[in-house]
């Protein structure tokens, strides 16, 4: 097999137009009007309006390859087109080779007749995607969600990036290139066509494989005489190896791993993966070869009748886990400027926040089989939506419905094998409120709904990978009528009575659900984010530019009320920003320790969202630019493996404390308690030994402060909590009485003493005379990681945090830069 690639240096021309520019595939028509100076950065200012003209016009990829004659003496020559963004026709020396219609499959087109020794030139011409939409809308309207100024209608006809017409925290830059990667494979005799890895955990000996392999011909059918070699391998040592004969194009083996090391998500285990090797011969002569990583453990979600209703868990190697993590959106608006190191720095990201799962929402992309491959080794297992959301979709048309298949089958092909994969799932929100019974201005009709994400995505599955379960849509009640989507006894939910709805924070401690599959908070990023994409003069919460990158449409008036409801007003621009951030925080935190103290009854939360597309007010906890909100930094203490936390109730005085446990053993432990007034005088302190249950919360006690609230009041009184096991601190937590806004506390007095610890790493040690809430360090002209970052600091009790500058900065100049500001801070 020889493979020529043809990635690399192209020409890019506006349709009718004989001038070019250079253009760099993988890549995508913005990227490349970049590079050449044609569009300004469309995520400054209000710059994405100035832009909009392209995803109105038609393009065209062009270049020139060299093609030896030793490729053209191969039975079979293929043109392999991973990914064509969308509407394309393929033209090869002026042939007509194949037109595509759809972003998430793999073409390929047999072209070995069109070759010429030497010099050939391949073109691929982009039809507008807007316009397409557009004429398509007009012979039949497809309802949406959240359309308008900010989002086009009529998505639903193009199987394309749905958030690239725009979304309510995404731009509207509808693309189009060559964003995978595009090659000539040439090939003799047969080559793999698939091989598929089922598991077998039953087994007494070990852990059996069944490696099904499809072989194809060059021409009708499959010669005799060629055979499949497959190795078991574990750091570079075989650990199984069999030889099976192809018959009439497939060949199955059944392999057993003896003493097999299990694959477990993050914090429950190791992630040990084995490689599987298998090579298609014939005469000893190789013809084609195809590697996967694997994973060896069984990964379900379990549905049984409980006491509530239904259960709705995940369960590794038979082992229940509640499931921590967030929603996953495409990381970048044009897809090919995302790096390796991009994904594993986000990914990573959310290992160090105790993540054990994220949500590849239906909104999106099937992700690069990088992401696959990084959550594999983080152990972060993976919901996977099919790719809709938020609208209809014409299951009624038959030549869409075969396109959708293949796109299915595809994906669930290059997908299936990774040990991170947890679940299929169809759609993203059509069943809350955009189905109904017939088709109106409003929903499509469950008769078309039904056949394709009740019957054709859960056959591709079924046949395709048949050990990873499927879930019709998020959210979805499986018992009852599947129109209450969000049952509580039952399926996932998304919950946005807070933030859309307008309910308070309190509500979230209401709710009883299963698995919270989406709920969220927006916030702003912080201000070197922010002055990015802003000039001076933009700089107002109620600015045009600040409103033009908000795609809420209730966004930045929102968070200015709950901001009011629970802080007080802000005294900068700057300020502003910062105390957004410890809102949304304070908001998701109070939700996920609800339902953390509500397992095993709710077994999951992944809050909307961990990452943006671009830089933007929004619900994720990492901005655009790869820094840590508040949030994320709360996010590593709420999803820590031990959490103590507090269940106050103001009206009756009292406060519940709980330890939840993620640990697969039990511990023990003793919670610290400290009731100081807002000065950080002790009022009462105590201690309770906490027996803490594996898997579990466990209510250790009730402290009963009425006597100390008659006395001192609600705003002038702080509650401490301290975890600690075996010696160690594991997990702190703060109890208030009243709303932030009306504590009486008065200005703190922080201090910080600074030293190196290693190369890169220093160690900042915090002192104040007064209780500091939610105090955060900043440096002014570099970025940092943080261990730890807006903490709560009591008097005589300091707080160790190590920076990690991305600069390299003496302690000096790291002093120098260092900021450390508080809650009252957002206030003078």
């Amino acid at each position: 097999m020889q493979t020529i690639t043809l990635n690399g240096d192209w020409q890019l021309y506006r349709s009718g137009e004989n001038e070019s520019i250079p253009a760099t595939v993988p890549g995508c028509v913005h990227t490349d009007l970049l590079s050449a100076g044609r569009i300004e950065d469309p995520y400054f200012r209000d710059n994405e309006l100035n832009v909009l003209w392209v995803g109105e016009t038609d393009w065209i990829y062009r270049r020139t390859f060299d093609v030896p004659r030793a490729l053209l003496a191969h039975d079979r020559v293929l043109l392999r087109c991973e990914g064509l963004d969308t509407l394309a026709t393929i033209t090869l020396n002026g042939h007509l080779i194949g037109r595509t219609d759809n972003m998430f499959r793999t073409y390929e087109y047999d072209v070995r007749d069109y070759l010429v020794e030497g010099a050939n030139q391949i073109e691929v011409r982009f039809d507008s995607p807007m316009r397409y939409v557009r004429k398509r809308g007009q012979e039949r309207y497809l309802p949406a969600w959240g359309v308008g100024e900010h989002k086009l209608d009529g998505g639903g006809w193009i199987r394309k990036e749905p958030c690239n017409f725009g979304w309510d925290w995404g731009p509207m830059l509808a693309t189009c290139g060559i964003w995978r990667d595009i090659e000539l494979v040439a090939y003799d005799t047969a080559r793999l066509q698939d091989a598929h890895i089922l598991q077998d955990h039953e087994r007494a000996d070990g852990v059996g494989l069944d490696v099904r392999v499809s072989v194809e011909g060059v021409g009708d059918g499959v010669p005799d005489g060629l055979s499949v070699d497959i190795d078991v391998s574990l750091n570079g040592r075989v650990v199984a190896r069999a030889t099976q004969p192809v018959r009439d194009g497939r060949a199955v083996a059944t392999l057993v791993v003896q003493d097999p090391q299990l694959w477990w998500p993050n914090g429950m285990g190791d992630q040990p993966l084995y490689e599987v090797d298998v090579q298609l011969c014939m005469d000893d002569a190789l013809l084609d070869q195809e590697s996967k990583r694997i994973g060896l453990r069984t990964l379900k979600l379990v549905r049984q009748p409980d006491e509530w209703g239904e259960s709705f868990y995940f369960a590794a190697n038979g082992v229940p886990f509640f499931a921590k993590g967030a929603n996953w959106i495409p990381a970048e608006t044009f897809a090919t400027r995302i790096t390796r190191d991009d994904y594993a720095r986000l990914l990573q990201d959310a290992v160090d926040a105790n993540m054990n799962m994220l949500r590849v929402w239906g909104g999106g992309l099937y992700e690069m089989d990088v992401f696959y491959d990084l959550c594999d080794e983080l152990g972060i297992c993976v919901w996977q939506d099919f790719i809709f959301s938020c609208a209809t979709y014409p299951a009624f048309d038959r030549a869409w419905m075969e396109n959708v298949r293949a796109e299915a089958e595809d994906n669930v092909r290059r997908i299936r094998h990774h040990a991170s994969l947890a679940l299929w799932c169809g759609n993203n929100e059509l069943e809350q409120g955009l189905v109904g019974d017939e088709w109106s201005a409003t929903t499509m009709s469950w008769a078309d709904y039904s056949p394709l994400f009740d019957e054709m995505l859960p056959e591709v599955v079924g046949r395709l990978d048949p050990q990873t379960d499927y879930w019709p849509s998020s959210p979805h009640t499986p018992v009852g009528d599947r129109r209450d989507f969000n049952n509580p006894d039952s399926g996932d939910a998304h919950l946005w009575q807070v933030w859309h709805g307008k309910m308070p924070f309190e509500w979230y401690r209401t709710c009883t659900h299963r698995f919270n599959s989406e709920f969220g908070f927006q916030s702003f990023p912080e201000p070197k984010t922010t002055y990015s994409y802003t000039l001076p003069e933009d700089r107002n919460i109620t600015s045009y530019v600040m409103e033009h990158h908000q795609r809420s449409g209730i966004g930045n008036t929102t968070i200015m009320t709950y901001m009011l409801d629970w802080f007080r007003l802000p005294t900068s621009f700057e300020m502003t920003l910062w105390l957004s951030q410890i809102l949304q925080g304070m908001a998701i935190k109070y939700a996920v320790e609800h339902w953390r103290r509500a397992m095993p009854r709710g077994m999951g939360t992944l809050y909307w969202q961990i990452n943006d597309c671009w830089p933007v007010a929004s619900w994720s906890s990492i901005d655009s630019m790869g820094r840590w909100k508040a949030l994320h930094y709360m996010a590593r203490e709420f999803y820590a493996p031990l959490l103590v936390s507090g269940l106050e109730d103001w009206d009756r005085g009292t406060v519940e404390l709980h330890v939840t446990s993620d640990l697969g053993q039990a511990r023990s432990g003793h919670i610290s308690w400290v009731l100081t007034d807002v000065a950080g005088t002790v009022i009462a302190e105590g201690n309770e030994a906490a027996e803490i249950a594996p898997r579990a919360d466990t209510l250790v006690n009730t402290l009963d402060l009425r006597e100390h609230l008659e006395a001192y009041g609600r705003r002038r009184m702080l509650l401490w909590l301290t975890l600690d096991v075996e010696g160690e601190t594991v997990s702190t937590n703060l109890v208030t009485f009243c709303r932030p806004k009306h504590l009486e506390l008065a200005l703190p007095h922080i201090e910080s003493c600074v030293e190196s610890v290693g190369e890169g790493e220093y160690r900042v040690t915090l002192t104040t005379d007064r209780p500091a809430l939610w105090a955060w360090l900043e440096l002014t002209e570099s970025d940092a990681r943080y261990s730890r970052n807006f903490v709560h600091l009591r008097p005589g009790v300091p707080v160790e945090i190590v920076i990690r500058p991305q600069d390299d900065l003496t302690t000096d100049m790291l002093r120098e830069q260092l900021r450390v500001y508080s809650l009252m801070d957002t206030y003078r």
